[in-house]
């Protein structure tokens, strides 16, 4: 893929709430993340680069013109990197792929510990997990490497490892197909740090060899007794999480959002018993979940439909939207899923279990926040809002096919005219593999216009990315910051509801809507050069590097 010429910064909508910005290349990239992220600019929710873009992403259409205003006016060759720390990672070098990059390298074994060591590197962009950051180096003979023709399965926390001219240490235990070279002790990614990150982008890493490895291994904490008005979890279900808004604003360090699926249906829930809409919730799939009430409490239940029971010494049946007190000993029975998926249950108070950056929410890919739902947990309840609760919210029927509405691109351009209309023409079925990291779909495959492979780039919630198979994928709210599949079109943010809803072999069509004008460079700047006030060209670090793998 050729880097877009010099000259004004290309712009595609993400959706209507986002955007790509094309850069240059990798240098021009981390200048303008550095410049964005750096500024306190109004509206701005997250800010992501990858190899030769810059998503950011508003929480609004009007706040995202003037943010793209700012990307355009971010000087060329500024990589605003002036508080950029230099990290040194120890490692040891001995990795299984090391003889093998030795021999694709024509260096040797010890040739590439030379060739990795002894040159400084910079992290450029989080990957798909926290903490895990590809950086480039600054050699101009430095290494590339393919990836492994056959990923691993399960690649050990703290590898170190090579692909294309990128080096990255994976922070936790993941299947990858990267050539390992080597092993650190260094956490990358640590919540027990001030900053869990190890790295941020425009950090330098320097990889020291070493011959061994001070490993602490961090003893778990035996979690405290939870006393005090409770909810404990009898049966959990298929898979019940602790979910509120969500963590946005860390994807620059590979930390999805997360939150509910669903977030209407977890306010609604909220709302019912008196919460802001910002207290931790339950999100249940497809039913099947017992809670016996310690204490006086306040529900509600919104979202899928669901047959509701409490137990206790007068048993009634609780209805959908709308609050209900569960007293002291009583037991709720949220029965089968019969329309819809997930099921959102609201306590008066909220859960009060510990925030993890910032949220109470479980992120399933990267395992942050609190582990799904067991049996015998205990759910801390938080203090009574002193709000009233709300009167009863009608809960309408599903559709038989549900209309999501998608603005198409930014690649688009990577498909046949033929596969886009395709797209918005067919009546797909969620697979069953989907999960909260992406709605999976089946049926028709759509056929590429282009076959090479497109360098990182950022994502948001709603991306429809296309892998090799022509199958596309809905990535939700616990998918990676990066990818690199072309994104077709990227789902309206209130329609992602629809999605969280769909159970597998439901089926829904895709309605194509305009994407935002997000205007021009202005024709007092048309090369997109003058900087904001303050901006200079000191302290910048050298990317120019190829990047043409992700």
């Amino acid at each position: 893929m050729s880097a877009p010429a010099a000259g004004p910064r290309g712009v595609r909508p993400l959706g209507p709430r986002a955007a790509l910005v094309e850069c240059a290349d990798l240098h021009d990239a981390v200048a303008v993340h550095a410049r964005l992220a750096g500024t306190d600019l109004p509206g701005l929710v997250d800010c992501v680069a990858g190899a030769r873009t810059v998503v950011v992403r508003a929480s609004t259409t009007a706040a995202l013109e003037g943010i793209v205003r700012a990307a355009r006016a971010v000087p060329r060759g500024s990589a605003g990197t002036g508080e950029a720390r230099t990290v040194t990672v120890d490692v040891v070098y001995d990795g299984e792929d090391l003889a093998a990059v030795g021999e694709l390298t024509g260096l040797g074994a010890d040739g590439v510990v030379r060739a990795h060591s002894e040159q400084t590197w910079t992290a450029a962009f989080a990957g798909f997990a926290p903490g895990f950051f590809y950086c480039v180096g600054d050699a101009e003979d430095g290494l590339d490497v393919p990836r492994r023709d056959t990923p691993r399965t399960a690649v050990p926390t703290g590898s170190v490892a090579l692909a294309g001219r990128f080096s990255a240490v994976y922070p936790r235990s993941s299947p990858g197909g990267w050539q390992l070279i080597g092993r650190t002790a260094a956490r990358m990614f640590d919540l027990d740090r001030d900053d869990p990150a190890l790295l941020r982008p425009g950090d330098r890493v320097r990889y020291r060899p070493v011959r061994e490895l001070a490993e602490i291994t961090p003893g778990a904490a035996e979690p405290a007794p939870v006393r005090g008005p409770h909810l404990a979890v009898g049966s959990p279900g298929l898979q019940t999480l602790v979910e509120d808004r969500g963590r946005a604003g860390s994807a620059a360090l590979g930390v999805s959002p997360s939150g509910a699926l669903d977030p209407a249906a977890a306010a609604s829930a909220n709302r019912l018993v008196g919460n802001g809409p910002g207290a931790a919730v339950l999100e249940n799939l497809l039913g099947g979940l017992e809670l016996t009430a310690h204490g006086e409490h306040v529900l509600a239940v919104t979202g899928a439909r669901a047959a509701l029971t409490v137990t206790g010494p007068a048993p009634w049946r609780p209805s959908l939207g709308a609050p209900f007190a569960l007293r002291d000993g009583e037991r709720l029975a949220v029965g089968a899923v019969t329309a819809g998926a997930r099921v959102y249950v609201g306590v008066r108070g909220g859960l009060a279990v510990p925030p993890v950056l910032g949220s109470r929410s479980a992120d399933t890919l990267a395992g942050l926040g609190p582990d799904p739902l067991a049996a015998g947990d205990a759910l801390p309840v938080g203090p009574d809002p002193g709000t009233a609760v709300r009167p009863p919210e009608p809960v309408p029927d599903p559709p038989e096919v549900s209309s999501v509405r998608v603005v198409p691109g930014p690649r688009d351009d990577w498909f046949t005219p033929a596969a886009v209309a395709s797209f918005f023409a067919q009546a797909w079925e969620l697979a069953a593999s989907a999960d909260r990291v992406g709605a999976r779909l089946e049926g028709e495959p759509l056929a590429r216009e282009r076959t090479d492979e497109l360098p990182s780039e950022g994502t948001v919630p709603g991306c429809v990315q296309v892998p090799p198979s022509g199958l596309p994928v809905v990535l939700l709210q616990d998918a990676p910051t990066t990818g690199g599949y072309p994104v077709l079109g990227v789902v309206h943010p209130e329609d992602l509801p629809v999605l969280a809803q769909l159970r597998p072999g439901d089926r829904l069509r895709f309605v194509r809507v305009p994407a935002p004008e997000l205007g021009a460079p202005s024709p007092e700047d048309p090369a997109g050069t003058a900087g904001p006030p303050g901006t200079s060209t000191e302290n910048s670090t050298d990317l120019s590097t190829d990047t043409s793998q992700e």
